[in-house]
């Protein structure tokens, strides 16, 4: 009897064994395929002269313009860019209109001369800057777009695996005189789109309306958050930006640069025509000084849209459509922007990332005039 019961612990040990085996937590699937949102809470980033919160797989930044050691430029949100170009392993891409961050520029060197393959393309115009000339002479290859418009991304692809996008040119005043925002994104997927868009340009060499809409993934979806890429002019962004105000419920917020867009300009007042809360901030100088700016239409429609406050440029590209989705790029609001001019645009739907972009929309409107 005792025998049997011993066999008879010794089965149930392994049958139990057995099961624990099959239930064993599997690995939490890929991030650019997970389906349900991410709870994780933010952590702040902190910056002497910027601001940072940390979302997991995104880090987001904005420029502190206000900060007293911005007229030092240094403590702003090209550190977090040129540490991350330190740890690359493999590559770095770089679209860039203009360059002058000594920061980044070390650190494209130093990637440079550790092996790491580093290539760029840049707006023309601003090749013959200082920096610019010194990647050259160390070997790093850049090719300038040659031609009338403009070649305006701002985006860096490190390892494949990471893009870091925004409104913020590589240069002293983008990071430390200007408003201005900038975000890395951990997805291999979204890293596809950008890599397929640089070598478009740096391979193929083909700029401006010179090509053809072939991003590999056109949405991404991360922790559950969806986010659309869109490149200009190939993608045809105008319409989508469009649709995407038409479909507003509740209110419209939006800091532009430059604003001449008289199909966005018309989504944005229809709405408000409805119902819609819509309130803006506006680049000062580009009111200013633009053809056929929307601010005139928008002040006779009554709307809660002023210049903007701050000494520098306020050079950002947002709009925030019911504080739960954010547009943002180096995309102006602009025709040239959808016809002649390389640009970014990424749509994400997040309220945690609208949110930031609410408290940062929030500080540049009460500064407004």
């Amino acid at each position: 009897m005792k025998n049997k019961f011993t066999l008879l612990f010794v089965i149930l040990i392994l049958l139990t064994a057995c099961d624990s085996a099959t239930t064993v937590p599997l690995p939490p699937p890929p991030t650019d395929t997970a389906t349900e949102p991410s709870s994780a809470p933010l952590t702040d980033i902190p910056l002497p002269a910027g601001y940072g919160v940390d979302g997991g797989w995104f880090q987001l930044y904005f420029t502190n313009p206000e900060s007293p050691l911005a007229s030092q430029n240094t403590g702003g949100i090209d550190g977090p860019l040129a540490d991350a170009i330190d740890a690359a392993k493999l590559s770095v891409d770089v679209a860039v209109y203009s360059l002058s961050l000594n920061s980044v520029r070390d650190a494209l060197l130093h990637a440079h001369d550790r092996g790491v393959q580093v290539r760029m393309v840049m707006e023309s115009d601003n090749l013959d800057r200082s920096d610019p000339q010194k990647l050259i002479e160390a070997g790093i290859p850049i090719l300038g777009d040659r031609r009338e418009g403009l070649m305006h991304n701002k985006f860096v692809v490190i390892d494949n695996s990471e893009v870091w996008t925004g409104s913020t040119n590589f240069t002293d005043s983008g990071a430390y005189d200007d408003n201005n925002n900038m975000i890395r994104i951990r997805s291999v997927k979204l890293a596809e789109n950008f890599t397929k868009e640089f070598e478009e340009m740096f391979i193929d060499d083909k700029f401006g309306d010179n090509t053809v809409p072939e991003t590999p993934n056109p949405r991404v979806t991360i922790d559950g958050t969806p986010i659309d890429t869109y490149f200009s002019p190939d993608d045809g962004v105008q319409a989508n930006f469009v649709e995407l105000v038409e479909n507003a419920q509740e209110s419209i917020y939006f800091m532009a640069f430059s604003f001449t867009a008289d199909p966005v300009g018309n989504a944005v007042r229809a709405r408000a025509a409805e119902g819609v809360t819509v309130a803006g901030v506006m680049d000062t100088e580009q009111v200013n000084s633009n053809v056929g700016t929307e601010f005139d239409p928008f002040s006779q429609a009554g709307l809660d849209v002023y210049r903007d406050g701050n000494p520098g440029q306020m050079h950002h590209k947002v709009m925030i459509i019911d504080e739960s989705i954010v547009i943002f790029g180096s995309y102006n609001f602009t025709n040239s922007a959808e016809t002649r001019n390389d640009e970014t645009l990424l749509v994400i739907y997040n309220e945690v990332i609208a949110g930031q972009f609410m408290t940062e929309f929030q500080k540049v409107y009460g500064q407004a005039q």
